[in-house]
């Protein structure tokens, strides 16, 4: 059987701003298939920069002229530099404001699952530019259930990374979860109590 070949994805020159998102979500969605030639940040960024024409090609040029940079905070190795600049530059402004507004007010549900929210989180961060790895650790922290704020209390304050604060919530709230489990299955394999029937009082002979 022959190998499935995904459509590659349509080019994007910077002027159309609503054509944005689905230009940014065909890449990845193109090198899917093929993640033997695509493993690295770098060569999806390299892939979609091929894509790119008009004033957004203009822009990726100087970046390009210096493709030897291996540096990974640099943007041709770095595929969510490379999104945030996208949508700074050439996103609909009134969409990254309003994602910038859901993010400052995204809360995770007090038994919900931080995995959600953090998959809500990096979605709205794809939508805006780049606040900064201090700005979004603060928000993202600032976001989390209470039972986890309490946790979190005896961690340093100040993380390293977002996604080290991410690891980190994602195992305690994991440990939630399976206490929670196991403490609904203890009760569910607890005998019933019976309620003892009171016997009738003798009745004397008359």
């Amino acid at each position: 059987m022959g190998q499935l070949t995904q459509e590659a994805p349509n080019s994007f020159d910077g002027t159309k701003a609503y054509k944005l998102r689905g230009f940014i979500q065909s890449c990845p969605s193109a090198v899917h298939n093929d993640p033997a030639n695509f493993f690295s940040d770098r060569k999806k960024v390299l892939y979609s920069t091929s894509f790119l024409t008009g004033r957004a090609g203009k822009w990726s040029e100087p970046y390009l002229s210096n493709i030897s940079n291996e540096d990974p905070s640099y943007l041709l190795n770095n595929w969510h530099l490379f999104e945030t600049q996208q949508f700074t530059l050439f996103g609909d402004s009134n969409e990254v404001r309003k994602a910038e507004k859901e993010l400052e007010n995204l809360r995770m549900k007090e038994i919900g699952q931080v995995s959600l929210y953090t998959a809500d989180f990096r979605i709205l961060m794809s939508r805006i530019g780049d606040w900064g790895e201090r700005a979004y650790i603060h928000v993202h922290r600032r976001g989390l259930a209470s039972r986890l704020l309490e946790q979190l209390a005896s961690h340093p304050a100040n993380f390293d990374s977002l996604q080290e604060l991410m690891d980190i919530t994602l195992e305690l709230d994991t440990r939630y979860h399976e206490r929670q489990k196991e403490k609904g299955s203890h009760q569910e394999k607890k005998p019933p109590v019976l309620e003892s029937i009171p016997s009738k009082p003798l009745q004397g002979s008359s």
